[in-house]
């Protein structure tokens, strides 16, 4: 991927990890539009951020993701990265009558939602001489967080839709990018102050960092999340996950 010179659509890019990286990528010579749910937080974000754009889009909806694309590739049609943000994290308890509304909303809007954006865009995307779908994982999808179990699931998902989805687009112009994050201070599970995690601002940097010194890249793991991507590799699986427990 070319850090520069991209029309970019971040979906879920109203806040956290999504609109420091919209403003990051603005800042590197791309034109970037954001989407999200909230008209209000749209309307802000456009008065804050002169030049990103914003559109209406609601990832738990077909049809709402079908309105946002086409509304994205006529008023943008050099429109060739798509960033799935969109993920929502809640602590589910199984053995409360809770748990299962929570974890169906968790599938419908991390993993339905990623798989409804890559198949509404590809055709659009496959047109384009370069193009890249980048699609966001967790460093949880390779070690659980088990108080988590619902949104763990749907990130190891995630990163094998997009292993699966990369070996189908090879021969295309395609490239899929897996953004395999840490923990982040953001309103994410309340962990904006929280000391274990990364302030955002440097995961964004290294992120960016790390796109820039490698246009192939697969996968964008910050250092921080090396300990558990790579905990089985490095046989440190059961430490890890007591360690999260």
């Amino acid at each position: 991927m070319n850090i520069s010179g991209n029309t970019i659509f971040i979906a879920g890019g109203t806040s956290g990890i999504g609109l420091e990286l919209a403003v990051a990528l603005q800042n590197e010579g791309n034109k970037v539009i954001v989407g999200g749910r909230r008209t209000a937080l749209l309307q802000e974000i456009a008065e804050t951020h002169p030049g990103i754009s914003t559109v209406v889009i609601d990832v738990d909806s077909s049809n709402s993701i079908r309105e946002a694309y086409e509304s994205l590739t006529r008023d943008f049609p050099d429109l060739n990265v798509l960033v799935t943000m969109s993920g929502i994290m809640y602590p589910e308890d199984l053995k409360s009558p809770d748990f299962l509304e929570i974890a169906e909303r968790t599938v419908t809007t991390n993993l339905l939602g990623t798989i409804r954006l890559a198949g509404q865009f590809i055709p659009h995307l496959l047109a384009k001489p370069s193009a890249t779908i980048v699609t966001v994982s967790s460093a949880v999808g390779f070690v659980p967080l088990p108080i988590t179990p619902t949104y763990n699931a749907t990130k190891a998902a995630v990163h094998l839709f997009t292993e699966s989805m990369r070996v189908q687009l090879a021969d295309t112009s395609i490239q899929c990018i897996e953004l395999i994050p840490p923990g982040v201070r953001t309103t994410l599970m309340g962990q904006e102050n929280s000391e274990s995690a990364l302030p955002l601002d440097d995961y964004v940097s290294e992120t960016i960092a790390l796109l820039k010194a490698n246009g192939e890249a697969t996968e964008i793991v910050v250092e921080a999340a090396k300990p558990l991507r790579y905990a089985e590799v490095n046989g440190e699986y059961l430490n890890v996950l007591k360690m999260l427990s």
